[in-house]
């Protein structure tokens, strides 16, 4: 299960507190918090003014002294009534509804932010395409004309044919926050099944239209979570579902019982069919896939995000109606297999089981007793995907935190590497067995994706759709560094500047990303709100630590478990490497990171608080004691550890961010950032960290929370409310280190 756990003066203030308002639905800001947010002339001379907030102008927040014993230890816990639900509970509704009139208030006041928001609106306003898939002979994709807050779904018959809107998400909604979370065609093209996400929760509402009419049938299935949609012909499709939450149950209690269904077209939900289910083992999670031929249904299960997982078949051929078989091909959960292809009895699985590094693999289920064998042996980089077009495999390799494509025979013999200009990230190579094309994605940090076509008998590139730009990319340099971490290991580092400023060697306002966990690797990609720091005068630095995958299990497991320290050793050797090579000016480095980046954030600004000038962790797992109660949460354990095991619990308590605030030091600048709807990693993390940090005696820069209603953990948020949070963020980050998009011109 891939669901990891996508961005002013100082003042004497005046006292004031605000107590929690039972009624949540209007709240104004206290008057004595709002005269305690001045401005006035910093302390040191040279020093820009600086909007201070000293603990008394935060709402006040209830302690409940909660303490407890855990394997021999006293541990604190004093806001566990923010785990409530604030969607539920009024008291926390309360509670972060002054939270956010505080911070709204504070980041209006901000001198640079409206001009960051007017900065990322024209960054996002060009048309841009998501990747073709095709089904028969018609074509869809997802098209965006610009500040379309959701991106619409379009087809064309053949590949120049003229294109037809077919579903159009901004009218689903008055808010625009129903998206469309993802969609699949069947295999002639007849229909389309596609998603529903309501306001970014993870759940998801299947439905289907058809594509002749663009009538979307009455029929809805819910309660799918983290799915994949497999089309068996055009009669239907599996997917994988929860049960449905009974009545009074918490809906963000940990998740049992995942199954794969069959929907058929046509019919209502209490009529769909159950595939596969474990009710031997609860905790094990299915997702499906239909081979290219219709032959066979793949099912794989996972305990974990961790990538092992087991793989059962059910052979469609000849099957009875009502009947699903499921036979085991890999029957224990101790490798990772991903379905490549398959043809007729031979399939070909991407695997790790003998290669650390992945090689592909092939079976003849005819002759199962030959066994597994290699089609494409293990190599140095990371083989992260393959796919079967035509008869060719395309392999994709991860070098240097870089995708590079290569191409094969259908025998594995190396042929044509497809070769790109510039740092950048390769991506999609859609297709199946006998397609004579496939079409592919390149971005990079100052290149917004363009989508190629390429001719598999010709080997022609096209384009498909390039945007145009409202800046040159050549106006930007991007590099890829090496530092060193505290224990000699060597770890990569893209570095991203106005070129006339990197060439000019003036120290800049840095902003400094990173993510590092659950196998997950960090390449070069476009963001409007990132450009927008970079068009501002900034550097931004996004640095390839031990945790994610960028260079293969190795690396994984370096900075998982009882060896996470490695992660945020790597985190702050960056920031530390960024500011001697004169990359970020003293006093101008901030850091920022997302999920699993957000705890990262946490901890690294307690343990180098001084290291600095602001940090924003979005959406992180702050309170790593509990959060496997929640949600996902219990799928991280592989990652994190088991708190419920004293040694993993020690090790998760050296490090937890909410747990390990260290008062009597003075802590950068903090905007932490989540959505109220954010049902994977719970808001609960935000509130009870946020509510410490405004407790300890940590110094007067602000420590601010910012609630986005009516979102959850990012995916499926609309283009306005990206540009709001992002000019709200870069506001405060840039107001912290320094940076005026007036000052940093060569």
């Amino acid at each position: 299960m891939r669901l990891a756990c996508a961005f002013w003066a100082t003042a004497l203030l005046a006292s004031g507190s605000a107590r929690a308002n039972d009624n949540a639905e209007s709240v104004t800001l206290p008057a004595g918090v709002a005269a305690a947010i001045t401005t006035a002339t910093a302390s040191a001379p040279t020093a820009p003014s600086r909007l201070v907030l000293p603990r008394s102008a935060y709402p006040e927040t209830r302690d409940d002294g909660l303490v407890e014993q855990v394997f021999g230890q006293r541990v604190s816990d004093p806001y566990r009534w923010l785990e409530a639900d604030p969607r539920s509970d009024r008291q926390v509704a309360g509670w972060m509804a002054q939270q956010n009139a505080l911070s709204s208030d504070y980041l209006a006041r901000l001198p640079q932010r409206e001009a960051f928001a007017a900065r990322i609106r024209s960054l996002f306003d060009f048309e841009r395409y998501g990747l073709p898939r095709k089904a028969g002979n018609r074509y869809f994709y997802t098209r965006n004309s610009g500040l379309q807050n959701q991106s619409a779904l379009w087809m064309r018959s053949g590949v120049a044919g003229k294109q037809r809107m077919l579903l159009d998400p901004n009218t689903w909604s008055a808010d625009s926050a129903l998206a469309l979370a993802q969609w699949e065609p069947s295999p002639s093209g007849k229909y389309v099944a596609f998603a529903e996400q309501e306001a970014g929760s993870d759940w998801r509402t299947l439905r289907v239209v058809e594509v002749v009419s663009g009538k979307v049938l009455d029929e809805t299935v819910r309660w799918a979570n983290d799915t994949d949609i497999a089309w068996i012909g055009d009669e239907g499709f599996l997917y994988s579902r929860f049960p449905a939450p009974g009545a009074g149950q918490d809906p963000r209690a940990p998740r049992f019982d995942k199954a794969v269904w069959f929907h058929r077209v046509g019919s209502g939900q209490d009529s769909d069919e159950l595939v596969h289910a474990t009710p031997d083992h609860p905790e094990w999670s299915h997702k499906a896939q239909v081979t290219a031929d219709g032959r066979w249904a793949v099912i794989v299960s996972e305990v974990s995000t961790d990538k092992r997982n087991a793989v059962h078949l059910i052979q469609l051929e000849g099957r009875r109606a009502g009947v699903w078989k499921a036979e085991a091909l890999v029957p224990e959960i101790a490798d990772h297999w991903r379905l490549v292809a398959g043809i007729g009895n031979k399939l070909w699985f991407l695997t790790d089981r003998g290669a650390a590094n992945f090689h592909l693999v092939s079976i003849d289920l005819a002759r199962p007793k030959d066994g597994w064998k290699v089609i494409v042996p293990e190599r140095g980089n990371t083989l992260e995907g393959v796919r079967m077009i035509g008869d060719r495999f395309l392999l994709s390799y991860l070098k240097d935190g870089q995708s590079v494509a290569v191409m094969t025979d259908s025998k594995g013999k190396p042929g044509k590497a497809i070769t790109l200009n510039g740092i950048g990230t390769a991506s999609g190579f859609g297709g199946r067995p006998g397609d004579a094309e496939t079409f592919y994605q390149f971005t990079s940090f100052n290149l917004p994706p363009a989508i190629y076509r390429m001719d598999l008998r010709s080997g022609a590139v096209t384009p498909f759709a390039t945007p145009k730009m409202a800046f040159d990319p050549a106006d930007y340099s991007v590099e890829q560094r090496e530092f060193t971490s505290k224990d000699g290991t060597r770890v990569p580092l893209y570095v991203v500047r106005k070129r006339a400023l990197a060439q000019a060697g003036k120290p800049l306002p840095t902003l400094l990303y990173g993510y590092g966990g659950f196998d997950i690797s960090l390449t070069p990609g476009y963001s409007p709100v990132r450009m927008a720091w970079l068009q501002a005068g900034g550097a931004f630095a996004l640095a390839n630590i031990r945790g994610g995958g960028e260079f293969g299990k190795s690396w994984h497991d370096a900075g998982r478990r009882d060896k996470k320290q490695n992660s945020f050793d790597d985190f702050i050797a960056a920031g530390e490497y960024l500011v001697a090579q004169g990359i970020a000016a003293k006093g101008g480095l901030a850091v920022q990171g997302s999920s699993n980046g957000g705890l990262l954030v946490g901890a690294v600004v307690n343990q180098r608080p001084d290291l600095f000038a602001a940090a924003n962790p979005d959406v992180g797992v702050m309170d790593m004691l509990r959060f496997d109660r929640f949600t996902s949460g219990r799928f991280w354990v592989d990652d994190y550890g088991r708190p419920d095991r004293e040694e993993d619990w020690r090790t998760l308590r050296s490090y937890s961010p909410y747990h390990n605030i260290a008062g009597g030091m003075d802590y950068p600048a903090i905007l932490v950032t989540t959505g109220e709807n954010d049902d994977r990693v719970v808001p609960a993390h935000s509130f009870k960290y946020v509510a410490a940090l405004q407790a300890a005696p940590i110094g007067d820069k602000p420590h601010l929370l910012r609630v986005e209603p009516r979102a959850g953990h990012g995916a499926g948020k609309p283009v306005d409310k990206i540009i709001g949070s992002g000019a709200d963020v870069l506001a405060f980050l840039a107001y912290w280190t320094g940076l005026d998009q007036g000052s940093t011109q060569p």
